[in-house]
């Protein structure tokens, strides 16, 4: 049978196709894939779930005109190869390639570049709600797709409780497949189980169903009936109550991998006036068993090696990073004082925490994908008495950042915050990139924040703060675990580590490219006779202003390097001691991310565009010492 993916240029190639068709296209979708993972890793149980989502969503409803919003955006495979992007997929993730999210710059089909779970139904709401007062298309729906794993936080009920007065042709499709990238957690999972597992709402699903199929789609009257009837027989149950006391109307839950019903529900969904859930129950990884049986590892497995219908092979592993560094000394500080908890939001499998959850599960608290509880919930348990480790991504940490100033700083208490992945996290793009962390947390009174070198300082630097009387944040990359060969010298408050020492210049890292600033020291010593001091800063709150200046006031110039936001980061507590002590500046360099959301790529890449791998600072360092013959040598 001739492919017909290929053929598709736009959703409305979809409008011709007859179900077995469909059912073909979502196949292929499924193979697509697949082989995707033959190349690269990538984001796959959660896409391979929502395809027959996606076709019956664009053959429905018209995205050109009507609304579109996936939250969270790493299930937008199956979207992006129905809106033209079909030739362009295996570029996906890669640099200069696809984004493995939405992007407004690729398609009119994506309208906002999503990456944080549970604003979806907010923005969509928002897009409904401008479209209504500006009567710019009578017709338009709005429509948000949200899994169960992202629907408990906290925005989400936000957007529900405003839901009932905004919006005529508003659409909220629950995507519920029982998983966030672990299994969900928490009351709201218990009642979505009930409603799936219930025996008298199930059995009666299954009968109206089977009446459903042999009805017409559109303006029967018997079709009505049994809606109605069915929409009466769950409304004696927990699921919907909720959401109709609210003015939602709820209909589900139905099989999100039958085409025929997705369409006949969806377009039932559009005659309706006003809000409505859409509940729909999907298998995460459906069409691949072993994603199936793991969708844990498939979430975002490694690349595949060998595959068949029923195994796969998977690449093997690669070596340690900092992630693996940091569970095990939260393992080991748990071991050795029970007062130390750990709290994670949705994040067990990305932080490494599976070994605290089996060994300590009574002090393990996977809180789902609700930041901002966390923190705080966090600032109680520190209160009684706990010392509470929050492991948290730092591009996700920002969703809690009044209670890191409110619940946290303000009260003093001894909560210590693992930043995982600060700095540039790769191919999740910008979106993930955890840039901001040191400009967003410095300005706090009573924090203490830390970045380690190499991965050898992190467990020091966590048992620094579990006995600080404070909050302490510690921020690592995603990134190989590596060491610098020396002797360590031991941790103390506020006082950085000289690691090389030199008169022509110095080198001030901050955090994990202190690695590169070292192999630039050692180059530019080895082939331009340059005398290249390298300070591993350790703190950037407090900041080792003594050594710094020093330095500033020893050497004819300084350069801060950073994996961060330049506009108040490291280098920029620098420029304000030197401001304070009186100090010329005239003679400090600022390296670090510049002023612009930087795109995907692998994590090398990046940092070499943006010239702070070693080779950069080679370069800056020729500049400032007015070196030029060595130059292209070096570089």
């Amino acid at each position: 049978m001739p492919a017909l993916l290929p053929k598709i240029a736009t959703p409305r190639d979809l409008d011709g196709l007859s179900l077995p068709q469909l059912e073909q296209v979502a196949r292929e979708i499924r193979e697509v894939l697949c082989n995707l993972i033959a190349c690269r890793s990538a984001h796959f149980a959660s896409n391979m779930g929502v395809v027959e989502l996606a076709i019956a969503l664009h053959q429905t409803f018209d995205f050109s005109r009507d609304r579109l919003i996936w939250d969270t955006g790493h299930q937008i495979y199956p979207h992006k190869l129905l809106t033209g992007r079909y030739d362009e997929f295996n570029s996906i993730r890669s640099k200069g390639g696809l984004m493995g999210y939405p992007n407004p710059e690729e398609s009119d089909y994506d309208l906002f570049m999503t990456g944080h779970a549970g604003s979806s139904v907010s923005t969509a709401l928002g897009l409904a709600s401008g479209d209504d007062f500006l009567r710019a298309d009578e017709g338009r729906h709005s429509v948000a797709v949200i899994g169960d794993g992202a629907f408990p936080s906290g925005v989400v009920f936000e957007a529900l409780n405003n839901a009932r007065r905004q919006s005529q042709r508003m659409l909220i499709i629950l995507n519920d497949n029982r998983m966030s990238i672990c299994p969900r957690v928490g009351g709201w999972a218990d009642v979505l189980d009930r409603l799936r597992m219930n025996p008298a709402y199930t059995g009666f699903k299954g009968e109206v169903q089977k009446i459903l199929n042999r009805v017409p789609l559109l303006g029967d009257p018997a079709e009505r009936f049994l809606v109605q009837l069915k929409e009466a027989a769950k409304a004696g149950l927990s699921g919907g109550m909720m959401f109709e006391e609210l003015g939602i109307r709820y209909a589900g839950p139905i099989d999100g991998h039958n085409i025929g019903l997705l369409r006949k529900y969806l377009k039932m969904a559009k005659r309706t006036e006003g809000p409505l859930i859409l509940h729909v129950m999907t298998e995460k990884g459906h069409g691949f068993r072993p994603a199936v049986e793991d969708p844990v590892t498939f979430h975002a497995p490694p690349q595949f090696v060998e595959r068949s219908d029923d195994q796969v092979t998977l690449k093997a592993g690669g070596s340690r990073n900092y992630t693996h560094v940091a569970s095990d000394a939260i393992l080991s500080a748990m071991q050795r004082d029970e007062r130390v908890v750990v709290l994670t939001a949705a994040m067990c499998q990305g932080n490494k925490l599976e070994q605290v959850r089996e060994q300590i599960p009574e002090r393990f608290f996977d809180t789902g994908i609700c930041e901002a509880h966390t923190v705080a919930f966090a600032a109680g348990q520190a209160k009684a008495g706990m010392r509470p480790i929050v492991d948290i991504y730092s591009t996700f940490l920002q969703r809690s950042y009044d209670h890191i100033f409110q619940e946290v700083a303000l009260q003093n208490l001894p909560v210590t915050f693992m930043l995982d992945r600060g700095g540039l996290s790769g191919p999740d793009g910008p979106t993930h990139h955890g840039a901001y962390d040191f400009g967003y947390l410095r300005v706090f009174p009573n924090m203490t924040i830390l970045a380690p070198g190499d991965a050898a300082e992190l467990p020091a630097m966590l048992d620094f703060a579990l006995q600080h009387n404070g909050p302490v944040a510690i921020r690592y990359p995603k990134a190989k675990a590596n060491a610098i060969p020396r002797e360590i010298q031991p941790l103390e408050i506020g006082r950085s580590e000289t690691v090389r020492t030199g008169a022509d210049g110095c080198l001030v890292a901050c955090g994990a490219l202190l690695g590169d600033c070292v192999e630039a020291a050692d180059r530019l010593r080895e082939e331009a006779g340059l005398e290249v001091g390298v300070i591993n800063a350790r703190f950037l709150k407090p900041l080792d202003s003594e050594a710094i200046l020093a330095a500033l006031r020893d050497c004819p110039w300084v350069a801060t390097v950073e994996e961060a936001a330049l506009a108040g980061g490291f280098g920029s507590a620098v420029l304000e001691a030197a401001a304070d002590a009186g100090v010329d500046a005239s003679g400090i360099r600022r390296l670090g991310i510049p002023d612009i959301y930087v795109e995907h790529g692998e994590r090398g890449e990046l940092l070499a565009d943006l010239h702070l791998d070693a080779a950069g600072i080679v370069q800056t360092c020729l500049e400032l010492a007015n070196v030029t013959d060595a130059g292209a040598t070096l570089s």
